[in-house]
């Protein structure tokens, strides 16, 4: 007992030790990123930068019914820090619930199975490595945090907005922005952020992270790099959850 005890402590701390390495070195990289990005180094960004934005617009509905079939049993979908535990420092209760389709490139099956349009639509994205439906219920607030890697951008497609908006948004950088059913914002998620539903329902959108278009050589560089943070512990966690979580619902 004491051997094995002391096995899973060092098993700990490596895994801190490997994490926080890796949080440095990607850290180090943020400038690097932004001179090479080919898409420029703002908090936003312009939607018409990406024109495959307007056909998730252009079906917003078809997903928005997906996620009604969902939301009829809303506390059966986990909390974001059930799924990825390291989200616990900015979340503990049990008023953000994520419905992951994909997770840095692992597709979740049966959840994907569930949602077919909408699995079939996040696939035409390029470089699409994370989608979910991102469900905070009413008077749920994010602290101020920031993303990992510069190498990934944000999306949001508005899907259930209350009707009082302006009680409802994102804060990313200096600049603030409110979701809109039909529409998408961009933006980089290492500018520090923060969001907000001060109201008496629900917000959902469609949450995706995408691979940030870049010039080459740096290009080639992020997906090695993005495809390092897959294998990572961080990452293999979140997956392993969220598979015993799928395979409970069968």
């Amino acid at each position: 007992m004491i051997m094995k005890s002391l096995i899973d402590q060092f098993q700990k701390q490596h895994k801190a030790f490997v994490v926080h390495q890796g949080e440095k070195l990607v850290r180090s990289l943020e400038d690097l990123i932004a001179k090479y990005s080919a898409v420029g180094d703002g908090a936003f960004f312009e939607v018409q930068q990406f024109p495959w934005a307007g056909l998730l617009e252009t079906n917003w509905k078809t997903i928005r019914a997906e996620l009604d079939n969902l939301l009829k049993d809303v506390y059966s979908i986990p909390n974001f820090q059930d799924i990825s535990t390291d989200q616990i420092s900015i979340t503990q209760d049990n008023l953000w619930k994520t419905y992951f389709l994909y997770g840095y490139g692992y597709k979740a099956e049966q959840n994907c199975l569930r949602c077919p349009e909408t699995t079939r639509l996040v696939e035409q994205i390029p470089g699409m490595k994370t989608a979910f439906f991102s469900i905070l219920l009413p008077h749920k607030t994010i602290p101020e945090h920031r993303g990992p890697y510069k190498g990934l951008l944000r999306y949001h497609l508005g899907l259930k907005v209350p009707a009082a908006a302006e009680q409802c948004g994102i804060r990313v950088g200096s600049g603030v922005s409110h979701w809109q059913e039909g529409k998408s914002l961009i933006f980089d998620d290492t500018f520090p952020h923060s969001a907000w539903n001060h109201t008496d329902d629900m917000r959902v959108i469609l949450f995706v992270d995408f691979i940030r278009p870049m010039r080459a050589p740096v290009s080639w560089f992020n997906q090695f790099m993005i495809q390092l943070i897959a294998w990572s512990p961080y990452v293999q966690s979140g997956r392993k959850n969220l598979l015993e979580w799928e395979a409970r619902q069968k």
